[in-house]
């Protein structure tokens, strides 16, 4: 399969992913961390992990997730509050509430709220 390369702010360093990846969510889908209870909105995505080796470190050996899936950042909120997140793929489903994230960079990125899912800022896309 062919790699390509980009570089990775959060890692520091330049990161080998393949070219073509399939994602199961999309810019502006509201998910649901599959263990964890928080939700958010999906406001990037990494084709694969591009984070720095402390934050995976960090992660407990028996539920750290493989790397060489997608990782999505995410406006998150839960009941303490909003925070930005970081979710391989393998944990995130689909949010069955389908209401609005109450994240305060959420209108930053995104335009209005509608059929579960927001629309990226028209001077955002490409």
């Amino acid at each position: 399969m062919p790699r390509a390369q980009f570089f990775s702010p959060q890692a520091g360093r330049t990161i080998e992913a393949p070219q073509h990846v399939r994602t199961r969510f999309s810019l502006g889908e509201v998910v649901r961390h599959r263990v964890f209870d928080f939700r958010g909105v999906v406001f990037d995505i990494d084709p694969v992990f591009a984070n720095s080796e402390e934050w995976y470190a960090a992660i407990p050996e028996n539920i750290r997730p493989d790397r060489e899936q997608p990782f999505y950042h995410l406006f998150a909120e839960n009941e303490d509050g909003s925070y930005v997140a970081y979710v391989s793929q393998q944990n995130l489903v689909a949010d069955a509430l389908g209401g609005p994230v109450e994240h305060p960079e959420v209108a930053q990125m995104f335009e209005q709220f509608e059929n579960g899912r927001y629309r990226l800022r028209r001077g955002l896309t490409h």
